[in-house]
């Protein structure tokens, strides 16, 4: 299954969008990254590398971030993981991890975990 990593500035918001998105999809190979090593708010390199490495499989991980220095980051982790299948996703943070972890649940290959995620913005709220 795809891997996905939800990158957050808070610790409690990444942990409640993954505690979420396995209501609809508990088996579901995601991690949170949120905030700092001592619990303050910000994006940690450790905490998104070490993320990564829990849910990486040749399936490959999509990053799915909040905004700003997440973003940054999660660039500088990529450009450190060069050899492996790894992507960022522009999309709604838990419309994107919800619906990219029911189509990775499936065992759907990479590309469509990609477009579930990219995707899910798209869909009206009314």
């Amino acid at each position: 299954m795809v891997g996905i990593v939800i990158v957050s500035h808070c610790e409690k918001l990444a942990e409640g969008v993954v505690d979420l998105a396995r209501l609809m999809a508990a088996e579901a190979p995601m991690r949170a990254a949120g905030g700092m090593e001592d619990g303050g708010f910000g994006t940690s390199f450790e905490k998104i590398s070490n993320a990564i490495e829990e849910v990486y499989s040749d399936d490959g991980v999509i990053i799915l971030m909040d905004m700003g220095s997440a973003v940054m980051t999660t660039e500088m982790v990529l450009e450190m993981n060069e050899d492996k299948k790894l992507k960022m996703i522009d999309c709604p943070l838990v419309e994107g991890a919800v619906a990219a972890s029911v189509v990775s649940e499936g065992g759907a290959p990479f590309e469509d975990v990609v477009k579930a995620a990219e995707n899910a913005g798209k869909t009206p709220k009314f």
